[in-house]
């Protein structure tokens, strides 16, 4: 798919066409450009150059580094695109590997055009409510499972087809496609534009589905909006499951404080003693038993005994969490094993894969950890006030 404006040629590709590779490298070599500009963000551009360095990356690094987001938005992509490649005929993103190294090896200016996937991603889930959360996770486990049929790459490239597959996608979840089309449209329109601007040829190559909004865009620039409140992540709306939270770990406080005081007091600890034991061992057991379930390393085990009676005083971190990164400190799964998780076939692959292993341990200390939670409540509460 190919349209020409004035000083701009955009070449529409799906992503997994090995016919989009030759298009990008014949427009290329025809139009000889000045600038090449691919839909891709700085985060995408590395992990395509250099795909080994990628998938060898500890997750911990990534982790520490904030770019989670990133790392399960990447994740997605990879696992949908890789199914669609094998009807495809191309690695993913093999188009717009061709035009970068083109451009770099022509000595051309090279423009990443696209708005970071991980604020693509927050600014999604943000907007989502709760139903439309439970339907792209849905969609998400079935890309992920491979439930869901291969797309035929010749159909995705019909017009047709991108509208039908953008209005499946607007039922689904309509915010999703506001920020995943439609701002991206502007996004890239906006700096395709900037590059049009200092003269020159430019060739765009963008994904097919962006080619109408991006051309309807650079037809009169005036409309294209302004890019700064497109590229930052909208504030969290009010927390109700926080607060229920929140109000728990208090009434927790309370009782260790008001038993504290009639302690000193009185001189009589042991009442005290009596519920910080309960405590420790509702919780720390509960943490320990879920980390258990999941075959975690010992000393993750053991951390889960020591981090879970503490929860009141990190009451903005959970249990799970803690222990899932000591897990992954210990196991360290990389970014390979994280892309793996597509060929997850039985219960006992969930083991086997770093990854799920991980994940398995978070989640499973982390129940643990609300069990013992709300079973020591029943026991402290009544003793520590009564």
């Amino acid at each position: 798919m190919r349209v020409d404006l004035p000083g701009v040629v955009l070449v529409g590709t799906a992503h997994v066409s090995a016919k989009s590779v030759e298009e990008v490298k014949q427009v290329l070599a025809e139009v000889q450009p000045d600038t090449v500009v691919v839909e891709l963000d700085p985060p995408r551009y590395k992990a395509l150059m250099d795909k080994q360095a990628w998938e060898e990356t500890p997750m911990s690094a990534l982790l520490k580094g904030g770019q989670a987001y990133f790392v399960l938005a990447q994740t997605l992509l990879a696992s949908h695109q890789k199914r669609m490649s094998k009807e495809g005929g191309a690695d993913p993103g093999a188009e717009m590997l061709e035009a970068v190294r083109f451009a770099e090896g022509s000595k051309k200016d090279l423009v990443l055009a696209d708005r970071d996937i991980g604020v693509t991603f927050k600014r999604a889930w943000r907007r989502m409510g709760a139903r439309e959360k439970g339907r792209i996770s849905w969609e998400f486990m079935k890309a992920f499972s491979g439930a869901d049929e291969v797309l035929d790459t010749d159909e995705i490239m019909e017009e047709d087809a991108l509208s039908a597959m953008m209005e499946e996608l607007a039922r689904i979840a309509p915010s999703v496609k506001t920020v995943v089309l439609d701002e991206r449209d502007a996004v890239l329109a906006s700096r395709i534009q900037e590059a049009r601007a200092k003269g020159g040829k430019v060739v765009a190559v963008l994904g097919a589905g962006h080619v109408a909004g991006v051309a309807k865009y650079l037809e009169d620039p005036r409309t294209i909006p302004e890019r700064a409140p497109l590229e930052t992540v909208p504030p969290k709306g009010f927390p109700l499951g926080a607060a229920i939270g929140f109000a728990l770990i208090g009434l927790v406080i309370a009782v260790f404080a008001w038993q504290l005081y009639l302690g000193v007091t009185t001189g009589d600890f042991e009442k005290l003693k009596d519920i910080a034991v309960t405590w420790a061992l509702f919780t720390g057991g509960g943490a320990a038993l879920g980390a258990l379930a999941a075959l975690a390393h010992p000393l993750s085990i053991l951390s889960a005994m020591v981090v879970a009676p503490l929860k009141p005083l990190r009451p903005t971190i959970g249990t799970g969490p803690i222990v899932g990164f000591i897990e992954a400190w210990l196991r360290k799964p990389t970014i390979g094993d994280f892309q793996a998780v597509r060929r997850v076939e039985k219960l006992g692959d969930f083991y086997r894969n770093r990854v799920l292993r991980v994940l398995l341990v978070a989640a499973f200390t982390g129940l643990g950890a609300q069990i013992g939670f709300l079973l020591a409540l029943t026991y402290v509460v009544p003793a520590g006030f009564f």
